[in-house]
């Protein structure tokens, strides 16, 4: 019978770890990669598994994701986030694929998001589908460092499981902008590192877009104030991601007037 890996790359989880990783013991092989943590991480994660390993450079998420597939064996990789949680419909989805081994198609998952409050199912945060369950030897990551893809055979078919992966993606406001400007940061240099520029006005260009296309046309007030929140959040980062570009671009300081 073909076998499950559950594969995980973390940092510093150690508040969001044991309830993942509790969730998926029922997998044949669970494979944790650490990036260096300073708090329990690890060592929560060799009470689910033998399988934990540290890199601690971070070369950036697809090349993790890459390290961390590497040491899998199982036929089958669900790559999982310790801010994630599968829920039992989608336990016999992932069961019933690994089953039937069908190597020539991935499998994406809806993500349900719980953020500020409540669950988020307007906005374009629902449903949200992931590609996540692939066959090991069919797929792997790209080298992104932000927003990474799965790369598979264009003739391999995209199927959608049923069974929410559940999302707790940000613990406060403050772990909101953390993390959103981290994004921003890696966004803003892989542009860089291809040669690409930006300006003000497009960042205020497409900051207005995402809110109107977050809470008007995929009707994000129908979230509540979190909905209007999460519009007014998303407009901010997406801003800063093209701000962040453009400051990267305006070249050295000019160091003459120093001298005099």
């Amino acid at each position: 019978m073909a076998r499950l890996s559950v594969a995980l790359i973390v940092r510093n989880e150690a508040q969001n770890l044991a309830a993942c990783l509790e969730q998926v013991r029922w997998a044949d092989e669970i494979v944790v990669l650490d990036a260096g943590s300073s708090d329990a991480t690890v060592d929560i994660a060799r009470r689910y598994t033998d399988k934990v390993f540290v890199a601690a450079d971070w070369p950036g998420y697809g090349v993790q994701r890459q390290r961390v597939q590497a040491h899998a064996t199982g036929d089958w990789v669900f790559m999982l986030d310790a801010d994630e949680r599968v829920t039992p419909e989608l336990r016999s989805a992932i069961e019933k694929v690994v089953a039937e081994d069908r190597r020539d198609r991935v499998y994406a998952v809806p993500r349900l998001s719980w953020v500020f409050g409540r669950f988020i199912r307007h906005g374009g945060w629902y449903p949200d589908r992931v590609i996540r369950l692939y066959a090991r030897d069919r797929a792997r990551y790209n080298d992104a460092l932000v927003h990474e893809k799965l790369v598979y055979d264009s003739a391999m078919q995209v199927e959608n499981l049923q069974g929410d992966l559940l999302h707790y993606t940000y613990r406060d406001l403050e772990h909101y902008l953390v993390k959103s400007a981290g994004y921003a940061a890696a966004w803003a240099a892989q542009r860089k590192a291809k040669g690409k520029t930006a300006s003000l006005s497009q960042g205020l260009v497409h900051g207005i877009g995402c809110f109107l296309r977050m809470y008007v046309f995929r009707a994000g007030f129908l979230d509540g104030r979190q909905g209007l929140l999460l519009a007014l959040l998303s407009a901010h980062s997406t801003f800063v991601k093209y701000a962040d570009l453009w400051i990267r671009t305006q070249g050295e300081p000019d160091r003459s007037e120093e001298a005099h």
